[in-house]
């Protein structure tokens, strides 16, 4: 540790932060005491205390960066509501359900890149949240979710609404603190302080995740006089302890070998996976594919599917036998999460002669069937930059030139099978081809994000496509879709099935209590359609009830009920562009309600992959 610390300017995350050469709290005149020339005021009652506290941390939060929070409602959560939700600089959304605003919150963390603060009161509204934090761990998005809770003398004695909520959430948690009841002292004014940035650094920083802060709140909950002033934080509106983010990219040696296995490797391919913080991260991987001459199997979830070297329907070439073992490759090199498609993971973890790399801090992660050769965790996107300048154009041009010669083959094919005809492969597609660029698609898990991976085309500047598949469940969407959408990063369209839809159908109140405009593009074909695809579905005395379980709702009361508009469901395809088109132009959430039938969506996707597999022939 240094011996010395500048206290007028930040200090970096991990050094020793500076002493109370800070001003403290601005006090009343009368005082009983005094802590390190900060006097503490007899008025200073404990709910004085609690909110000089919470204010300083959250004045550190926004400091740091935070920009967005979440609320619900409730009585023991009260100092955590009225603190985010008077902070100016923050936009604070309020939810009737914690679990709907932790998805809202995971949705915004997603789309921005930043971390979001959920809070939320005592007891099982608490457990509300663990799915979102299940995700966040999962899919590595920043939140921070802050709960309130009893005092230690009312936990275990019969108090309502207690439950416990220490290490609530468990490993999914990335840090846990219990926060305590304090005095409002200079001293633990710049504890608060330091406290704020901490949390807020280790859920972005590394491998991101949800920090939870569990803040145990004694009556009175609301305070009783005027807050004095506070300029108990450091000069200038920096934050407390800084931060100097990592950026960790392979040295020279490291490098020039990795460039060294790609040369001596012509028949390689670049497999890009979720990645869907990192923009760079795309562009980079399109430029080595295309200098390197290796097809580039991008699932749209990592923005990387566009450019010359993008296949785009490996998921249907490589349910062909022949095809799949005909390209075996030399060298995988993999970049972000596996891709959905079951039929690339199956043709991976077949490829035990080849030499599988995987570039990122994360990627060790992603190797369910132990094929990874190695990892290297470096920054990807400056490192597949780096190589592609050590690199000269190369490769086996008849090997790239094999796989798109396939891939225009299956996308005729395509074209012939789905043109104008309304079916939830030909809407995948349809929104692939014409949703512009600054749009973002936030995709259900279950059927719709798989048949985005199999169907969405390759294009220049596609635009962004989100989803939940950290855990991979279904809860939440409509939250998360409407945290996007406050993102304010361009309009969005939800890709949803009747199932999920019905799962948080709570979450379409966004719409109307928020304000938030959101294209609702809805599959309804009468129940879980992905599981008509499995053997489950021959089990035909209970499948229907307790397997497929069809919703049985009516949509379009439910539009009514929450606000939407609800045009007529589509008969084509052209109608359903158009009502999509329409949807974007305006200023108000739309639900655009596509119905289709289970069996007959099986039926067509394995006509699909017949008729590919032909014409690979």
């Amino acid at each position: 540790m240094p011996a010395e610390v500048d206290r007028g300017r930040p200090v970096a995350f991990g050094i020793q932060l500076g002493d109370n050469a800070v001003p403290g709290a601005r006090r009343p005149a009368e005082t009983v005491e005094q802590d390190d020339g900060l006097a503490h005021s007899d008025i200073l009652t404990a709910p004085l205390d609690t909110f000089l506290l919470l204010r300083a941390f959250v004045d550190e939060l926004v400091r740091c960066g935070l920009r967005a929070a979440c609320t619900s409602p409730g009585s023991r959560s009260a100092p955590l509501v009225l603190t985010l939700a008077r902070e100016p600089r923050l936009r604070c959304y309020s939810h009737l359900d914690e679990r709907c605003a932790g998805y809202f919150a995971l949705g915004l963390a997603k789309a921005s890149g930043r971390p979001v603060v959920v809070a939320c009161t005592s007891g099982t509204a608490a457990a509300q949240l663990a799915p979102a934090v299940i995700e966040a761990h999962e899919a590595r998005v920043p939140l921070l979710v802050l709960t309130a809770d009893r005092p230690p003398e009312l936990r275990e004695v019969g108090a309502g609404q207690t439950i416990d909520q220490i290490k609530l959430y468990g490993s999914a948690a990335k840090w846990f603190f219990e926060v305590g009841n304090h005095e409002a002292t200079g001293e633990r004014l710049h504890w608060a302080r330091a406290l704020a940035c901490r949390a807020y650094w280790t859920a972005l920083d590394g491998e991101p995740g949800a920090v939870h802060l569990n803040w145990p709140l004694r009556e009175p909950l609301v305070p009783d006089a005027p807050l004095p002033a506070d300029d108990s934080g450091r000069p200038g509106g920096l934050p407390w302890t800084s931060r100097r983010p990592a950026s960790p990219r392979l040295e020279e040696g490291p490098l020039a070998e990795l460039a060294g296995v790609i040369g001596a490797h012509p028949r390689g391919v670049i497999v890009a996976g979720r990645h869907e913080a990192d923009d760079e991260l795309a562009t980079a991987t399109k430029a080595l594919a295309e200098r390197a001459g290796y097809p580039l199997l991008a699932d749209p979830l990592s923005g990387a599917r566009a450019g010359p070297a993008a296949i785009a329907h490996y998921d249907i070439l490589l349910r062909d036998a022949r095809f799949a073992a005909g390209c075996a490759p030399e060298l995988v090199l993999r970049i972000g999460d596996l891709p959905t498609s079951k039929p690339l993971r199956q043709w991976l973890a077949a490829a035990t002669n080849s030499r599988q790399l995987a570039v990122g801090a994360h990627a060790g992660r992603q190797d369910p069937d132990s094929v990874l050769t190695e990892v290297m965790p470096a920054d990807p996107a400056g490192t597949l930059a780096a190589v592609n300048q050590a690199i000269s154009p190369q490769g086996d041009r008849q090997w790239l030139e094999r796989w798109t010669a396939c891939d225009a083959r299956a996308a005729r094919a395509l074209d012939s099978i789905l043109a104008r005809r309304m079916s939830e492969p030909g809407v995948a597609r349809e929104l692939g081809m014409r949703l512009p660029s600054e749009v973002t698609l936030f995709v259900a898990s279950s059927m719709p994000v798989r048949d985005v991976e199999t169907f969405w085309p390759a294009r220049d500047e596609p635009p962004r496509v989100l989803s939940n598949r950290g855990a991979n469940g279904i809860d939440g969407t409509v939250s998360a879709a409407f945290g996007a959408v406050a993102a304010a990063n361009g309009p969005v369209v939800l890709l949803i099935g009747d199932v999920a839809l019905a799962h948080d159908i709570g979450g379409l109140l966004a719409a109307r209590r928020l304000d938030l405009a959101l294209t609702i593009v809805l599959l309804n074909n009468g129940g879980g359609g992905i599981f008509d695809f499995l053997p489950v579905a021959t089990q035909t005395d209970v499948y229907e009830e307790h397997v497929a379980t069809p919703p049985g709702l009516d949509f379009g009361q439910a539009a009514a009920l929450y606000g939407l508009g609800y045009p007529p469901p589509p008969p084509d395809l052209d109608a359903f562009a158009g009502a999509v088109d329409d949807s974007l132009a305006s200023e108000r959430a739309n639900l655009i309600e596509v119905r289709s039938d289970r069996a007959a969506n099986v039926q067509l996707h394995r006509h699909v992959w017949e008729q590919v597999a032909r014409a690979l022939e």
